[in-house]
């Protein structure tokens, strides 16, 4: 009998000093509550006790935290429509203060979808939409950052970095702006080819006039040319008729004989006719 008591109390000593013992890891912070209430937190890794039966541990993570939400509309300030998809990295800054606001992680990112999407949507709203998709985007999201961990501090959670994934428009606002983009290119484009063929026939009508002009201008001077190579032909017959006017005449004769025996040619002229004269001396 008494054995057997030694052992259970030998067992009832090991389970309670199981229940008072725990451990934290690097990556891990705790909570202690006390009949439900919290009574301290446990920061620093390593071995910790705790009064059995009446306290629990709660943990939590201590490293980098992941926030998406799922995509939400917002307006800007000239009235377009945003889908907006954005993210955070985010860390418990004291993990009771978050276990007596938002009890949990869940909880904690349900007030953080709450905080994000009010303050993109009040800053957002401040700018155009060119502004927000490509001129001042950094910016923006500086400030919402700086604005969401202001917030979020009172829950025990510290927020690093608030980014926006994807902004796009919603897909019958993008279907609009496409069919006017659409439309407005064609505009431009048959604008530019009725410029085009304006411009092109007024290069066809000049280059016709510059053509007409160029050929007068090369007939008139073929003209001249000819002009003055048949004077200086005139110049040479005559010059040459002069030194030997018999000569010339031989020459002129012989030039009609070529041109008028061809082959197969037949002429019937008087046998004492002057065209003849040469061919009778030449016997």
């Amino acid at each position: 009998m008494a054995k057997n008591l030694a052992v259970l109390i030998i067992a009832v000593i090991l389970v309670t000093i199981n229940l008072s013992v725990y451990t934290i890891s690097m990556v891990e912070q705790a909570v202690i509550t006390q009949l439900g209430k919290p009574v301290r937190n446990v920061d620093e890794p390593g071995l910790h006790f705790k009064i059995p039966f009446i306290q629990k541990i709660t943990k939590f993570p201590k490293q980098l935290l992941d926030y998406d939400s799922a995509p939400t509309e917002i307006l800007t300030k000239d009235k377009k429509n945003l889908l907006i998809d954005n993210y955070a990295k985010w860390r418990i800054l004291n993990s009771l203060k978050l276990l007596q606001t938002v009890r949990d992680t869940n909880g904690a990112q349900s007030r953080l979808d709450d905080i994000i999407y009010s303050e993109l949507r009040v800053e957002l709203g401040r700018h155009n939409l060119i502004d927000i998709v490509s001129t001042t985007r950094d910016e923006i999201m500086k400030l919402v950052t700086k604005r969401t961990n202001e917030k979020a501090k009172e829950y025990g959670i510290s927020v690093l970095d608030v980014r926006i994934k994807r902004a796009d428009m919603p897909q019958e606002i993008a279907n609009s702006i496409y069919n006017r983009m659409r439309t407005e290119r064609e505009r431009i484009a048959k604008e530019y080819r009725a410029q085009g063929k304006e411009e092109a026939q007024k290069i066809r009508a000049k280059t016709d006039k510059e053509k007409i002009v160029l050929l007068a201008e090369a007939y008139k001077k073929e003209q001249g040319i000819r002009g003055e190579g048949d004077a200086e032909s005139i110049k040479i017959y005559a010059k040459s008729l002069e030194k030997d006017p018999e000569f010339y005449s031989f020459i002129r004769s012989m030039e009609a004989y070529k041109v008028l025996f061809k082959e197969k040619s037949t002429i019937i002229l008087p046998p004492d006719t002057e065209f003849f004269r040469f061919l009778k001396e030449s016997k």
